[in-house]
Order: structure tokens, then sequence, then C-alpha cells
């Protein structure tokens, strides 16, 4: 068995601004069955889901920040809504907003009004986790109590395999873990030498700190790098999921980010997939 797999567009987000069709054709030529949309582009619902449905690829889900989504829940949900996402998933907390500040009780809040709206229109709303997540309040990881405290009626796990690894937890027990509640998983591979690194200024958000080394965290094509892929590939069937998202904020090395998702794409291949 295997299950159909997507790209997450912000792997080739400058690619899709440059030239948005050109790109989804690519990906579909690499064998992505659908994608997931980080940004639209200027592009109007109505024109991309024709591309969509020109190039044979599922609308399987977009992220969407949660300042935006809780500022007009029913005006930015409905434009997936018509695109045909079957999900839309919170994909970044900023700072103000984490575990262990003053914002987290209402960014709780705001996740939940959104999975509301989200439900009325006929999608669910997923949560994509990072590392900063796993710290734990009162002995249990911030994660953790963001599931038990929305329904998974209302919300469903995205977990991203990468950060699932480097917030100190196995990828596939945790997937296990949210057996039934993990319609979508986050494939992203990479390697880590020592300690240190800037992660997050590597996926284009901010630095997280001084870097120990040169190359002290990369990204890196799925199954080439640190995970144990074939044993996170097996946890996603047995957990239930209906999709894998492959996603590489950035190449490694000398790879371009096309060259990344169809790299990706081939190794999956060879597993079946």
């Amino acid at each position: 068995m295997s299950l159909p797999v997507a790209l997450q567009l912000y792997t080739v987000r400058d690619e899709m601004e440059a030239d948005f069709a050109g790109t989804l054709q690519k990906v579909r030529d690499f064998g992505y069955d659908g994608v997931e949309f980080a940004g639209l582009f200027g592009k109007s619902a109505a024109e991309v889901k024709a591309l969509c449905e020109q190039f044979g690829l599922v609308p399987v889900s977009a992220h969407v920040p949660l300042d935006d989504m809780a500022a007009d829940p029913d005006g930015v949900l409905s434009v997936y809504a018509e695109i045909g996402c079957r999900y839309v998933a919170v994909p970044y907390l900023t700072e103000e907003r984490r575990p262990g500040t003053d914002g987290w009780a209402k960014t709780i809040a705001d996740i939940r009004l959104v999975c509301e709206k989200a439900k009325a229109l006929g999608m669910t709303m997923l949560y994509h986790n990072h590392d900063f997540e796993f710290v734990r309040i009162d002995g249990k990881y911030a994660l953790d109590i963001l599931y038990d405290t929305i329904p998974a009626d209302l919300l469903q796990t995205e977990l991203d395999t990468c950060w699932v690894n480097v917030g100190g937890e196995d990828p596939s027990a945790y997937l296990l873990k949210y057996a039934g509640r993990a319609p979508v998983v986050h494939l992203k591979d990479f390697i880590k030498k020592g300690q240190g690194g800037k992660l997050y200024e590597l996926i284009g958000i901010e630095d997280d700190g001084e870097a120990a080394e040169e190359e002290a965290f990369s990204f890196a094509p799925v199954g080439s790098g640190m995970q144990d892929m074939p044993a996170i590939l097996q946890a996603s069937e047995k957990a239930g999921a209906a999709w894998v998202v492959v996603e590489q904020d950035r190449p490694r090395g000398k790879q371009t980010p096309l060259e990344s998702a169809q790299l990706s794409r081939d190794y999956l291949k060879t597993q079946g997939w």
C-alpha cells in the first residue's frame, strides 16, 4: 500500500511567483498527485481551481497564517473552500503567540474559532508544528495540550516529521500516538551536524541564534538525510494518513528548489509510493 503524495509549494515559492502555471505543470510532471498551497500569488480561487484541474493535481490543503484567518475567517477560508481544499493548516506561530508566552491562550482560542469556521465550510483544520511546541507546560508538551484542548472533530494533526525529530521525539512513534488524527503528514528530511545552527533563518522566517558551524543544519530531499524515512512512511500508513506532503524549506548545497522536489519524488517512487 502507498499513499498519494503532494508537494508543499513553499518548497518552490520563488518559482510559483515567477511562473505559477508552469511550476504546477512541472510538479505534476515529477509525479506528484497533489499540492499544498502557501500563498496564491495574486491568483483568484477560480483561476487556481482551474489550473489544478488542468494539470490533474488535487488541491489537498493550504498553509494560511493564523492572524489572517482570525481577522477574517469567513472571507479567508471561503477562498480555499472554493479552490476545493479539503484541509487548511495553521502553518507557524510568531513568537508572541507561542507556548510559554502571554499570547498562548489567545492562540488556542483563535485556532478553535477558525476550526469551527473551516468545519462549517466543509473543510478540516490542521495544525502544522515546528519544534517550539515541544516545550513542556506542567509536564506536558504544548503540542499535546493543543490537541487535548481542541477536539479531534475540529482540529487534526499535520505532523512535520523533521520538527518532531528536532523537538526530541521519534517521528514514527509520535505519528502512531496520533493514529486516526493524522490525515496529512509532512515528509521532511534534514542533516544536522553538532549543535546550533540558524534553523529558522533556514526556513526564511527568522534567525534563532548564532550558527555553530557552516551547514550545521540543512534541509535535504526526502530519503537523503538523517530521517528513517521507510519507518515514517510505514507509520503514516498505520496512523491512517490520507496524504503525505513533501516539504523542503530550502535547497541543500547547489540544488535548486525544483531539483529538490524532483529528488524527493524520485526517492518515494523507489519506495513504491
